[in-house]
């Protein structure tokens, strides 16, 4: 399969990576990856959309492949708020009104994010899983065991030791994890190998581990985005119209995320695959026909 080129376009702190499928006209959707992924994930679904007439673009997220900071000085921050905020400003550098966001992972943490801090500016919504905006405090309390094993990578990353096993290790850490959150996926060494090839990014590590440990509360965000932070604490609900998708078989979310529909107040529908983690990989086409499910409701 050829590659496809990639784009850039330049936001607030980024120099943003992407690949664009779809007429330049088209209704406008952005598919975004989480972590250990890559842009790669939604092959299947840009097609897809993309022969429906959709103008879908897919951003390497900040810290991974071709994306970079403008500036040295910008803090490499992981924290969703500043992800959200991301791709707010990447639909106006590119003057997509509306877009339907859709995303899995950190990509669906930000997609959640951004839809329920500017509603206004997002058209609708594909989440895996759920409602995925990450509530600090109750991190911070402890898990079920078995899911305190599964996450194992998060503890390791609030050690100095977790960074230099990251910086030494990314590659063999991402492919760990895709073993163990799609159990039942039998994924290829170059599809693999295609992906982590995105995590040589210069700021890949940095950004990665801020992430986690803002998220559990042992490093501070960027004090700009408090306020935003400060929203997303008093769990805001989406109003966008929202598609919400679960893995049956992903370790990461035991019992599923079918209670989260109190979050959702405009038209919602919650679907469960046989799948793990990974569900564009996994289940090519999912995220495509959640998409369209959104745009049929808005027109």
């Amino acid at each position: 399969m050829m590659s496809q080129p990639v784009k850039f376009v330049d936001t607030e702190f980024l120099r943003v990576a992407y690949l664009e499928n779809g007429p330049a006209e088209g209704w406008p959707v952005i598919l975004v990856h989480g972590f250990p992924y890559d842009v790669h994930a939604f092959e299947a679904d840009a097609r897809l959309l993309a022969a429906e007439g959709a103008r879908v673009v897919r951003p390497y997220v900040r810290g991974y492949g071709p994306t970079r900071f403008l500036s040295s000085e910008t803090m490499r921050n992981g924290q969703q708020a500043a992800r959200g905020l991301d791709l707010i400003q990447l639909a106006q550098a590119l003057q997509l009104t509306g877009p339907i966001l859709g995303g899995f992972d950190w990509g669906g943490n930000a997609a959640c994010v951004a839809a329920a801090l500017w509603p206004d500016q997002i058209g609708g919504l594909v989440s895996y899983a759920g409602y995925d905006i990450i509530d600090v405090e109750a991190q911070r309390l402890p898990a079920a065991p078995s899911l305190e094993r599964v996450c194992w990578y998060q503890h390791l990353f609030q050690s100095e030791r977790g960074r230099a096993a990251l910086r030494t290790n990314r590659s063999e850490i991402g492919r760990m994890l895709w073993r163990e959150w799609s159990p039942s996926w039998a994924f290829d060494a170059a599809a693999y190998e295609r992906t982590a090839q995105a995590f040589d990014n210069p700021d890949f590590v940095d950004v990665v581990i801020h992430a986690y440990r803002v998220m559990h509360g042992h490093e501070q965000g960027d004090p700009a985005l408090q306020p935003l932070e400060d929203k997303l604490a008093s769990c805001p609900p989406i109003t966008v119209p929202t598609v919400t998708i679960d893995g049956s078989e992903d370790p990461l979310k035991p019992g599923g995320t079918a209670d989260h529909a109190r979050y959702f107040t405009g038209p919602h529908e919650h679907r469960t695959l046989s799948a793990g983690h990974n569900v564009p990989h996994e289940a090519p086409g999912a995220f495509a026909e959640a998409v369209l499910q959104v745009r049929r409701w808005r027109t």
